[in-house]
Order: structure tokens, then sequence, then C-alpha cells
């Protein structure tokens, strides 16, 4: 017999390890290296071209994130709990911003800002992205820790 529960966990798990290694591996690895490989005028070309392959297997991977927390709170008839409970809160809280970025802004407004600057600035552009991404992967990083501790019993607010 199937436990739902235990697959919906795992593939969370399998999401959310997915989801942060891919925002950690583009800002601690492939931006850096992009700025050191290239020069500036083809830097973000360069990012645009691995990132946009990058950004197919994100959407995926905070949908699974999603649908997966879903079918947990199904399969435990927890959707109280999600109103009630405060570290659930900030897990959503910072889903949502990555959901509206790769859903919403990105593709409406995001890439064609930033490919305009990269054609006026590509130094300061590839600089500001680098930037945006530490911001992203710290947003990924303390909303992993807080659900964590969270599920765990660590806080209860």
């Amino acid at each position: 017999m199937w436990n739902d529960y235990a697959i919906a966990r795992a593939l969370h798990v399998l999401a959310i390890v997915m989801w942060v290694g891919g925002v950690g591996f583009v800002t601690t690895v492939l931006i850096p290296a992009i700025r050191r490989r290239f020069p500036p005028a083809q830097q973000y070309a360069m990012f645009e071209d691995v990132e946009h392959r990058f950004g197919a297997q994100a959407r995926f991977w905070v949908l699974l994130a999603l649908a997966s927390a879903g079918w947990m709170l199904h399969s435990t008839d927890g959707w109280a709990r999600l109103r009630d409970t405060g570290w659930l809160h900030l897990m959503l809280a910072a889903w949502l911003p990555f959901f509206l970025m790769l859903f919403v802004l990105e593709p409406l407004v995001v890439h064609h800002w930033l490919k305009r600057r990269a054609q006026r600035d590509p130094a300061g552009t590839m600089r500001l992205l680098q930037r945006l991404h530490v911001g992203l992967l710290a947003l990924t990083l303390s909303a992993l820790l807080a659900g964590v501790v969270g599920a765990h019993g660590g806080w209860r607010f």
C-alpha cells in the first residue's frame, strides 16, 4: 500500500533541493564564472543562454514544491494548520516571490529590462544580476532553514 504523505514529502524535498541547488549554482558558480571568463559585452548574452534552460527547470521545481505541499496538507487534513502555523506562512512568503519572478516579472518585465540595461552597461548589469541572485539565495536559504526548523517543532509563533 502506498503512503501518500511519504510520496508527497519525498517529492517536496526533491523539488526544494533542486530549486535551492539551482539558485545556489547560478549565484555562486555560473554568474562568477561568466564574469571571469567572458568580456563584459558578451556576459549577459551567455548568462541568458544558460539561464533560459535553468528557468524552465526552476518553474517546474517551484510548481512541484507547491503541488507537493498542497498534497501533504490534503493527505493530513492540514489546511487549518496552514492557516494557524507561522512557519508555514514564512514558507509561503518565501515561495511567492519566486513564483511571481518566474511566472510574471521575469517574462514580462525583468528579462527585457536587463537586456536593454546590458546593452548600455554590460559590466554593471552583471554586478546587479549577481547582487540580485545573492539576495534570492539568502531568501531561499532562510526559508529552507525556517521550514526545516518549523517542521521539526523548533519554534511556534
